[in-house]
């Protein structure tokens, strides 16, 4: 199975040193989960966030945990405190939360898995930092200010990590990957329900081809 990177000197794991662009993905029938993954990987992103928004989510992500090994697989959309111990025991490897309460925050922290809580505004950076946490999420990124905001707040709150998700481009993505506090953005873009429907999993793939180069 698929693991964090080894740290570099003075730092630690990081979900948000893993692929530059984190799939953000929305499974709706179980049999798309293991190709899009595959697809992914093949492109180059080893890495998925599998939202916690359909019924099947959960099985999706076990499928691809069992035949996907290769992938880091996570669970997004996390909104309540008991789903994050369902996706630890489904398979997920790190969570990923729209926002973030402190029992939301206990409760993904008591898994032990790395994990995302969604911020949007300075005073819930604070609070997630206060809370002993440096890598977060900021959702919905273009809604909330975009990188202008993060690139405002690298300076007050250096130590804030982000992945901004949310009307995040293939376009847009460069400008916030050039960010110091960004680590990587959150893409719907590499997956859309058209091409998933129709099972093209050569233009998954050829798009994560795409968002893989933007490390460079």
């Amino acid at each position: 199975m698929s693991s964090l990177p080894e740290p570099s000197a003075g730092s630690t794991r990081s979900v948000l040193d893993v692929v530059p662009v984190m799939p953000v993905v929305v499974v709706d029938d179980l049999a798309h989960a293991v190709p899009i993954a595959r697809a992914l990987v093949a492109g180059g992103l080893p890495a998925i966030e599998l939202t916690l928004r359909t019924p099947v989510a959960l099985d999706a992500i076990a499928a691809i945990a069992a035949e996907v090994p290769e992938i880091l697989v996570g669970a997004g959309t996390v909104v309540a405190p008991g789903q994050a111990k369902l996706a630890q025991d489904a398979g997920a490897q790190f969570l990923v939360s729209p926002g973030a309460t402190p029992a939301l925050l206990d409760a993904m922290a008591a898994t032990g898995l790395p994990f995302l809580p969604g911020t949007s505004t300075v005073s819930e950076v604070l609070a997630v930092l206060e809370a002993g946490f440096t890598d977060m999420k900021f959702f919905p990124a273009e809604a909330a200010g975009g990188a202008p905001w993060l690139k405002s707040v690298a300076a007050p709150v250096p130590d804030a990590r982000f992945c901004p998700t949310g009307g995040i481009t293939a376009a847009s993505a460069p400008a916030y990957l050039a960010l110091p506090n960004v680590g990587c953005v959150g893409g719907s873009w590499l997956t859309p329900a058209d091409v998933v429907g129709r099972g093209d999993w050569a233009e998954v793939e050829r798009r994560a081809r795409e968002a893989a180069a933007l490390a460079g």
